[in-house]
């Protein structure tokens, strides 16, 4: 009689999340890291300090989530979340902005993005609204 092989099921079937950080601060990409670093379901595809190397790592990765800084090198956030909804409109992004002014929170929130979170209490509700995007992808 022949061994049946064994296929695996439930998460070990699953891919990973990818998820790309753009922020110009290297101390703030490290504090997201280390806040999804034990969220198994996510993966970390790149990170980019400014607009030019958000959209090279975007194209590339196609990534589901991006966590996305309003002001950086080159073009704002903004305009890197149009961008990005023009590419792929299924794209989750979350807006972490040490500027929440409400002219900023009301035009990312027309533009598609999921949070805008101010930087100042965002990475207490971070790790909840990867968790919450992940539920929403998950259901789809």
């Amino acid at each position: 009689m022949k061994n049946k092989a064994v296929v695996p099921s439930g998460d070990l079937m699953e891919r990973k999340i990818k998820l790309l950080i753009v922020d110009d601060s290297s101390l703030v990409r490290e504090r997201i890291a280390s806040i999804i670093k034990d969220n198994h379901q996510i993966k970390i595809v790149g990170e980019a300090a400014n607009s030019i190397e958000a959209m090279a790592l975007f194209s590339k990765f196609l990534p589901e989530i991006v966590i996305l800084d309003i002001r950086l090198p080159g073009e704002n956030g903004i305009e890197i979340l149009k961008k990005i909804k023009n590419v792929q409109k299924k794209t989750k992004v979350i807006i972490l902005t040490s500027f929440p002014y409400p002219q900023y929170r009301v035009k990312c929130l027309e533009l598609g993005a999921e949070f805008f979170l101010e930087k100042a209490n965002a990475f207490d509700s971070l790790d909840g609204a990867i968790k919450s995007i992940i539920k929403d992808i998950s259901l789809n």
